[in-house]
């Protein structure tokens, strides 16, 4: 079996070498390893120690990025040059152990996974204890991308991925940053394929000792959980996002709604007005974070679903809104009560009409990989 090992660098000239010898180790008669070395635009001597590895060892290639994009982008150009059976992303850092890397690769060799993903949670080896509130933020992101993915493990952060090649070579690695963990977790989600979960070993550093990670990166990949993810997920859930663009599409259409009625303008214009741009900033936002487009439909037919839609939502809306305030309801009310009962007609129309398609991937292994 030849392992590639996907290694991302960014400004760890004290460590890489470290990391580099203790990956080496693990090769064996039935082990060869290619291993990739991406440096990120390093500031320090990083390249230079890749550089200089490189040169003594053959299996090592390395590449250099010219700007610094994040580890999303460096993995991403680490798996288009890896060429082994199964691939493997190892930070640069210490804080990983390769010989945990080396017993996941256990479930591909029997032919019982497509993807071992590595766990600091179901470990019961040594593990350096560092920041509470970075534990909490794990869990809880691993437990909302498990409710979005249907996968149930414990810990989606964790560096430690091993992909069969076929595997690697569908995933398509959009994230630059640290959010390429739910991304890829997502990716493995929609293709249904087989995975399993090993505790690994984790010797966690400090801020001062490299770490990078930090509070925008968790916000990034609560964004990456619901944006990759929600395609794929429950309706149910799918209702509760679409709950949160529904409820800002109705404040835009409520707040245009009353500058134009202050405007004087007429219950008929206003109606209309504020729902249309209501639509548009919905339409933004469930595209963005939603439904696909495209999916089932050509994409003259999706234009022409939506707008049909919309026409009836909108005379739907109207109806509604002109009978409550000729019974004497306030405009406002008025507006925020059709604003509501639209809210559920949208998403239905939305999920069902215009992106019925719910994906579940385009790919799946042939046959099990040994």
């Amino acid at each position: 079996m030849l392992l590639s090992i996907v290694i991302p660098c960014y400004n760890e000239e004290r460590t890489l070498a470290h990391c580099i010898e203790h990956v080496l180790r693990i090769a064996d008669p039935d082990l060869q390893l290619q291993i990739v070395i991406v440096d990120d635009c390093s500031k320090d001597a990083s390249f230079a120690v890749a550089t200089e590895l490189a040169r003594r060892f053959p299996e090592i290639k390395v590449v250099k990025h010219e700007r610094n994009q994040g580890k999303g982008a460096a993995v991403r150009t680490g798996f288009k040059h890896a060429t082994g059976d199964v691939v493997a992303i190892q930070d640069a850092d210490l804080e990983y152990d390769p010989q945990d890397l080396k017993k996941m690769l256990d479930p591909i060799r029997e032919g019982k996974a497509d993807v071992v993903l590595g766990s600091r949670f179901l470990s019961s080896g040594t593990h350096r204890v560092l920041y509470f509130w970075h534990s909490i933020a794990n869990r809880v992101l691993t437990l909302l991308s498990n409710m979005f993915t249907d996968l149930n493990l414990t810990d989606m952060e964790c560096c430690y991925k091993v992909f069969t090649k076929e595997t690697a070579r569908h995933i398509t690695i959009t994230e630059d940053r640290f959010g390429i963990e739910p991304e890829l977790v997502a990716q493995v989600a929609a293709m249904r394929l087989r995975v399993y979960e090993m505790g690994i070993s984790y010797d966690g550093r400090t801020y001062d000792e490299g770490k990078k990670i930090g509070l925008k990166d968790a916000f990034r990949a609560l964004y990456c959980i619901i944006r990759y993810n929600g395609s794929n997920a429950p309706v149910f859930l799918q209702f509760l996002v679409y709950t949160v663009i529904g409820g800002v599409s109705a404040v835009v259409n409520l707040l245009v709604f009353l500058a134009m009625m202050a405007a004087a303008t007429g219950v008929t214009a206003a109606a209309l007005t504020a729902f249309f741009v209501a639509a548009a900033t919905n339409y933004w936002l469930s595209i963005w974070l939603l439904f696909k487009r495209q999916v089932k439909w050509s994409a003259s037919m999706e234009t022409f679903l939506y707008v049909a839609m919309v026409l009836v939502l909108a005379a739907f809306d109207l109806g509604v809104t002109k009978e409550l305030v000729a019974i004497g309801m306030s405009a406002g009310a008025a507006k925020a009560i059709a604003s509501l009962v639209g809210l559920v007609l949208n998403f239905a129309g939305r999920r069902f009409m215009v992106f019925p398609a719910k994906q579940s991937g385009d790919w799946k292994p042939s046959a099990p990989t040994g």
